[in-house]
C-alpha cells in the first residue's frame, strides 16, 4: 500500500426535505383541515478517526461525499425520514484544514475520535404549521434548508514517539531496520526514503515507535524537497534521534544544518528533546571516531559524552542508544499526564 499523508476532498451534507402542503379528505368530515407533515433534515457529513487505517491512500480514488438528503413531508401530518449520516473513516493522527491549507478545523489524534464537519440541512414545515384561526386554510409550506459544503484539506501526521531526523544518507532507514522489524528501502544514495517509515523499537521488554522521515536539505522549513510535510510529522514525536554520518566532509555543518531548519519551521521542533548519535562509525577508522565525535559535540554545546557513536549496519551501540531514547519518552509521556492532570 502506498503511503499518502496529504488528500483534498470535498463534503456536502444532505439537504432538508420541503413540507407538504395538503388536507385532510375524508367522508363525514367537512372541514378536514390542513395535514401537510414537515420535511425530515439532510444527513450530516462526520470525519471520524479510525485506529486500522494507516494512509489516507483511500482518497486518491474518492474524494467526493455527500450525505442522504432528508425525505420530503407528506399528508396526514407524516414527518419525512431524515437522511443517513454519512461517516468518513481516516487515519488516527489526521489533520482537518480549511481550503486555504491554514486554519485548522479538527484534530483527530485519538481513535473513535469524531467531528461533524458538515451539519445536514433543517427541513421545511409543512401547512399544518401555519393554521390559525385567521388562517384555517394555508396553502404554504417551507422549503428545506440546504445542506453545508466545503472543500477541505486532509494532512496525515504520523503517530511515533520519537524521529529519526539527519541529511540525506545519514543512515536513517538502516538504523530503523537494524533496531526493529521494519524494512525501509536502503541504498548507498541520498532519498531513497521517500514517504514516512515506521517501526516498533524493544529496550528491556519495554517498545516505543519510532518514525523514519526522508532526509532534511537546506531550506526544508521552506517547503524545499517537500520538507514541510515530512517535518510535519515530527510534531507529535515525544523525542528526536538526530542521526549525523560520521564519513560526511564536515559533521558540524551538517548538523547545524538540520537544527535551523527544526527551528525556522517552529511548531517547537527545537525544543523537542534530542538524542545526539555520531552514525556509520564502521565505516571509519577507529582512531579517528574520537576526534569526529568531539567536533560534532562541540557544534552541538553538549558534552562529549552525550554523543553516542553508532553503526545501525554493524549494530554497535544500538541498544544503548535506545535505551536513551526509551528514557525521554518516558519522561515526557510522564510530562504530559501531568499537565493534563493539572489542567483547569
Amino acid at each position: 500500500m502506498k503511503f499518502l499523508d496529504q488528500a483534498k476532498i470535498y463534503v456536502r451534507s444532505g439537504d432538508g426535505g420541503g413540507g407538504c402542503v395538503s388536507f385532510r379528505r375524508e367522508k363525514f368530515i367537512e372541514f378536514g383541515g390542513p395535514d401537510g407533515g414537515d420535511g425530515g433534515r439532510g444527513g450530516d457529513v462526520v470525519l471520524q478517526a479510525d485506529p486500522t487505517l494507516n494512509t489516507l491512500i483511500d482518497f486518491r480514488y474518492r474524494q467526493h461525499f455527500k450525505a442522504e438528503r432528508g425525505r420530503h413531508g407528506t399528508g396526514r401530518q407524516r414527518t419525512g425520514a431524515s437522511g443517513a449520516d454519512l461517516v468518513v473513516r481516516v487515519p488516527v493522527g489526521t489533520e482537518v484544514l480549511a481550503e486555504d491549507k491554514t486554519t485548522c478545523i479538527a484534530d483527530l489524534a485519538t481513535p473513535e475520535a469524531a467531528v461533524v464537519i458538515a451539519r445536514g440541512g433543517r427541513g421545511g414545515l409543512g401547512n399544518a404549521r401555519f393554521k390559525s384561526s385567521t388562517r384555517q386554510a394555508p396553502r404554504i409550506a417551507q422549503p428545506g434548508e440546504p445542506g453545508e459544503e466545503h472543500w477541505l484539506w486532509l494532512r496525515l501526521k504520523l503517530l511515533a514517539d520519537a524521529g529519526l531526523v539527519g541529511l540525506p544518507n545519514a543512515g536513517k532507514s538502516t538504523f530503523l531496520a537494524a533496531c526493529s522489524r521494519a524494512r525501509p528501502k536502503v541504498a548507498d544514495y541520498p532519498f531513497t526514503t521517500l514517504h514516512p517509515q515506521l517501526g516498533v523499537a524493544e529496550v528491556g521488554g519495554e517498545t516505543f515507535v519510532l518514525a523514519d522521515l526522508p532526509g532534511l536539505i537546506e531550506g526544508a522549513h521552506a517547503g524545499v524537497g517537500l520538507g514541510t510535510r515530512f517535518l510535519g510529522h515530527l510534531e507529535r514525536c515525544r523525542a528526536l534521534v538526530h542521526l549525523v554520518d560520521a564519513t560526511g566532509a564536515d559533521v558540524a555543518a551538517a548538523y547545524r544544518t538540520v537544527r535551523t531548519e527544526l527551528e525556522a519551521y517552529g511548531a517547537g521542533l527545537a525544543d523537542r528533546p534530542e538524542v545526539l548519535a555520531l552514525n556509520k562509525i564502521d565505516a571509519v577508522a577507529p582512531d579517528r571516531i574520537q576526534p569526529i565525535r568531539m567536533r560534532l559535540a562541540a557544534a552541538a554545546e553538549v558534552p562529549v559524552d552525550d554523543v553516542v557513536p553508532v553503526s545501525g549496519v554493524a549494530g554497535t551501540n544500538v541498544a544503548t542508544l535506545l535505551a536513551r531514547v526509551l528514557t525521554l519518552v518516558r519522561a515526557e509521556a510522564t510530562a504530559a499526564t501531568l499537565s493534563a492532570d493539572f489542567a483547569p
